[in-house]
């Protein structure tokens, strides 16, 4: 992240604070997808987040080299801690080791927010990345940063997948340091780092999080498959928040107390994704709708078959389709069934609150991607990170390999700011090409999800075909190996991004003014006379009723000559 985006970030952070708190994340684990690969997606949503593929080479460091930090959200520089002597490769949120970490925001309760800490949540996953070789390791070195420097940030989920494992971290500070009358910390009331529990998701299973903890009771004495602080139950106990035997504590219910915000805001997308591989699921509604709080969504849940690599992009790309929350139906949605709702997401009216949804798919995403992790392929090669910027559902999701030495000049850092558009940058592109569905959602969507397919189908059998060119290169030659790797992800993303350019051009074209031009063949068609004449679609007749019910009396034709 670059200084001036720091700043940009900082100087618009307290706008609106909310948007930062609205991330995605989905696991699949091995048993759980059609070819043994590991999976984990991300959507970083913030309407103050610019779109980009961080890089960060290895590099090696003189014992006693420190480092500095700053916040990821805001830019804001917290401190130094200690460098390795070695780091490894990282490719947005993936190291060269496969291995991936991902979050979600929760919050959990303002009091445990430690204001002294260096470590924020964002730092810890960059620092860890390039430390770390799996996701046991990473919980390890995660821990011990926030516990020897402090941890910066609100309540956490963490998403920790390497080829083999998945993990959910969840975790929250532990309040302010107290200070006695000598003006010196009272180490009995105030401690370093944070409270936090990791359970491993089983393998054939899924999980989710959406910025609401998401782990409850969890098992006291099975550190093969859950971890946890010493004080996770105590400080608790000593705080307040909890009275009970040991067994049956709830670090969900505990830190982060259910609301309606809560429901809908954040475990109802967790519901959307698993009900879209998950029949069952559907008998959660009650719950994110406030309801039934007592049968609650289960941490993980079993699919319905074995998930291929579509099949978890797709769980990244929902409005609520098909259920009561359907963002398309509504007269929010206007004439064409758009399924978005601009901010505040919550507003009043007539002395009532009111709130939109807010789905999977939502418009302030800054990048995302769909992680995969293949434990049979050389790890440079395995790890591939499928990236977007941008709207998930409107985005092309790119193959970068986990070896590369350089990203795409359209995804680069610096390439473009939020204040700064460029058709050289993909998250210009791709929100100059979402602004204009927006609009005209009902039939853009369709010329877009053609090309979205197109390009996406294609990437994956080049995948699956440059895998085995990959791995012989790579065994013969490591180094010309990452060249080969770094040649097939830069072009494939710059090619997407001038792809979409042409198509945010084509649709400029085709339905200039609110028209729609003839088309035969994918070619515009002029008449007789070279005239390209548009047509002219009308509205639907539901929307037609609409109009007639709150204004026909003004606009209905009469005979003025009665």
């Amino acid at each position: 992240m670059n200084k001036q985006r720091f700043l940009l970030i900082l100087a618009t952070l307290f706008i609106n604070i909310g948007s930062i708190f609205a991330c995605t994340n989905f696991i699949v684990t091995k048993g759980a997808s059609t070819t043994g690969a590991t999976y984990v997606t991300y959507s970083a949503d913030s309407h103050n987040l610019y779109g980009e593929l961080y890089f960060r080479p290895a590099a090696e460091y003189a014992e006693g080299t420190m480092v500095d930090i700053y916040e990821w959200d805001t830019g804001m520089y917290k401190g130094k801690i200690k460098q390795v002597t070695k780091t490894f490769t990282v490719v947005g949120n993936m190291n060269e080791h496969q291995l991936t970490i991902a979050e979600t925001t929760y919050g959990g309760r303002d009091e445990l927010v430690d204001t002294t800490g260096i470590m924020d949540y964002g730092s810890l996953i960059y620092t860890t990345l390039q430390r770390a070789k799996n996701a046991r390791e990473a919980i390890k070195i995660m821990v011990d940063l926030a516990t020897e420097y402090g941890y910066a940030s609100s309540g956490e989920s963490f998403s920790i997948v390497d080829p083999n494992e998945a993990w959910i971290l969840e975790v929250i500070g532990k309040g302010s340091p107290v200070y006695d009358k000598r003006g010196r910390i009272d180490t009995k009331k105030y401690s370093k780092g944070f409270v936090w529990v990791a359970r491993r998701v089983p393998d054939g299973y899924i999980s989710g999080h959406a910025n609401q903890a998401r782990i409850r009771t969890f098992p006291l004495n099975d550190p093969e498959n859950c971890l946890y602080s010493d004080d996770v139950i105590t400080f608790a106990r000593e705080r307040g928040y909890f009275e009970g035997k040991d067994e049956d504590f709830s670090f969900a219910d505990a830190y982060a107390p259910l609301d309606f915000g809560a429901l809908r805001f954040c475990e109802a997308r967790v519901w959307a994704g698993f009900r879209k591989v998950h029949k069952e699921s559907d008998k959660y509604f009650a719950y994110v709708n406030g309801d039934d709080l007592e049968n609650r969504l289960p941490l993980w849940v079993k699919p319905d078959r074995k998930l291929s690599l579509q099949d978890v992009m797709d769980m990244m790309r929902d409005h609520y389709t098909d259920t009561p929350y359907d963002m398309t139906k509504d007269v929010g949605a206007g004439a064409y069934g758009c399924p978005y709702r601009w901010r505040p997401m919550t507003w009043s009216i007539d002395g009532k609150d009111y709130i939109h949804e807010r789905a999977i798919s939502t418009q302030q995403t800054g990048f995302s991607f769909v992680a995969e992790m293949r434990s049979w392929l050389p790890n440079h090669i395995g790890g591939v990170n499928w990236f977007g910027v941008d709207d998930t559902y409107l985005t092309v999701y790119v193959p970068m390999y986990a070896g590369i030495t350089e990203v795409p000049k359209s995804f680069e850092v610096g390439n473009g700011d939020m204040a700064t558009f460029t058709f050289d940058a993909a998250f210009w592109v791709f929100n100059w090409v979402s602004s204009q569905v927006y609009s005209r959602w009902s039939d853009m969507i369709v010329d877009l999800q053609k090309v979205q397919k197109q390009l996406e189908t294609q990437f994956m059998a080049d995948v699956n075909a440059f895998d085995k060119v990959a791995v012989d290169a790579y065994k013969k030659d490591p180094i010309a190996g990452r060249q080969l790797l770094t040649q097939f992800s830069v072009q494939k993303g710059d090619y997407t991004t001038l792809r979409w350019r042409q198509l945010g051009e084509y649709l400029m074209v085709k339905y200039l003014d609110g028209n729609r031009k003839v088309e035969k063949d994918g070619k515009f068609v002029p008449d007789e006379y070279g005239i390209y004449n548009p047509k002219f679609p009308p509205y639907s007749d539901e929307w037609y009723r609409r109009i007639v019910k709150e204004h026909g009396h003004v606009i209905e034709q009469r005979d003025i000559n009665k």
